[in-house]
């Protein structure tokens, strides 16, 4: 087995993000299990976890990381703190060719570094092994129903943020009264997986898409929408998800028949921008859509729901829409649609969310890292290494060169 030393980050983009690759405890663990593993810590402030909760589990603090062949972080790293030919894994946010980290992309390629992105960390089957899809979930629900509860004054919940964990959390659902509220959840992944969580646990009904379009209920309720509920084929065949996947182009929505039946939307989709648009401005418009809350956890800016118009922060959550003149307004003014759109939503269960995230790291990267197993899945992460861009994400030439 090689020797292998790795560097946690401490996190430089700003805000500053508060979750960690591996907790101290995890730190403690692997190097306990693997006796050829180094694992240094740079020293921060601001993270869930306190150095001295680092140092008292034996890992070593360190400003200086240039002994450590992995650099690992989560957020996207200052492109003056990077350090020439290493490999760093952090969230990049490159490979959809976001234009405000071109200059980040640029960087790695010139300091000769090996970019693994924690997004493309797949099976061979696609799958991805390490995220916080689930928190986000989580917390963008919990945010959604502490929305309504403020929106409607019937209760008041407390910040996510300010709680310890997922069981405060949990405590604090018990306040949640949504009346006969209509809740669509669009996705089917982790980020689904974690709005259920919520929704599931303030006591909120499932419901079959059928019977959401169908029924009338006395009580509040959820269903959950795949992309064969709210697409479908424009030459009217039948829906393939591998097909949708290849060419989104060749759909078109079908979600209006949910919208007109939905008061709080959960947006937990992955989306294409070949992908239909879901609800566009004209739609919000046209009064025929009763959506007065939308939690947009997946959070595309002018993507699939038009009041999306900006991402919001974990210190101020919410936002208005007014769909007469698609203008921001204050979140709860009379006639508006309160928008929830937080992009860093695992960041306000930090301790819980990085436990699991940590917990994937060691199951899947550290055996790779460390040559246990070779699956391939580092190098179908790898953007870049040696300089230039690696064969799976060549598409970004032209991007790279600021030819776009």
């Amino acid at each position: 087995m090689q020797k292998l030393r790795i560097g946690i980050v401490r996190e430089t983009k700003n805000p500053p993000d508060k979750r960690v690759p591996l907790t101290p405890v995890q730190c403690r663990s692997l190097t306990e299990r693997y006796r050829d593993l180094e694992i240094v810590v740079q020293p921060s402030d601001y993270r869930c976890f306190t150095d001295e909760e680092y140092t008292s589990e034996g890992i070593v603090l360190s400003e200086d990381l240039s002994g450590c062949e992995d650099l690992m972080g989560v957020k996207e790293v200052k492109e003056e703190r990077l350090l020439d030919g290493k490999s760093y894994f952090f969230f990049s946010h490159t490979a959809k060719k976001q234009p405000y980290n071109r200059d980040l992309l640029q960087a790695v390629v010139r300091k000769g570094i090996r970019l693994v992105d924690y997004e493309y960390l797949t099976s061979e089957g696609g799958i991805r092994l390490v995220a916080f899809g689930r928190w986000a979930g989580v917390v963008g629900a919990y945010n959604g129903l502490r929305a309504y509860g403020q929106k409607s004054g019937v209760y008041n919940l407390k910040p996510a943020h300010e709680c310890k964990d997922l069981k405060e959390v949990q405590e604090e659902l018990k306040k949640v009264d949504l009346g006969k509220t209509r809740i669509a959840v669009t996705g089917g992944g982790r980020v689904a997986g974690g709005a259920l969580e919520i929704l599931e646990s303030a006591g909120v009904a499932q419901v079959s898409p059928e019977d959401f379009l169908g029924l009338s209920f006395d009580h509040a309720i959820y269903t959950r929408l795949d992309p064969w509920h709210y697409t479908r084929r424009k030459d009217g065949s039948a829906f393939e998800f591998g097909h949708f996947v290849e060419h989104p182009e060749m759909y078109e929505n079908n979600f209006i028949p949910y919208a007109s039946r939905t008061d709080l939307l959960m947006a937990c989709h992955f989306w294409d921008p070949a992908s239909p648009v879901m609800l566009t401005r004209e739609q919000l418009a046209g009064g025929e859509i009763p959506v007065s809350l939308v939690a947009d956890i997946s959070c595309d800016i002018d993507g699939p729901i038009a009041s999306t118009i900006r991402a919001s922060t974990i210190a101020s959550p919410f936002y208005g829409y007014d769909p007469s003149t698609g203008k921001e307004t204050g979140p709860f003014e009379e006639g508006a649609i309160a928008v929830m759109a937080v992009d860093n939503l695992p960041g306000e269960l930090p301790r819980d969310a990085s436990s699991d995230f940590g917990l994937a790291i060691m199951e899947h990267v550290i055996p790779e890292l460390l040559g246990e197993r070779d699956t391939g899945m580092l190098n179908r992460a790898s953007i870049t290494e040696g300089g230039s861009l690696t064969l799976h994400y060549d598409y970004l030439s032209d991007f790279l060169a600021g030819l776009e």
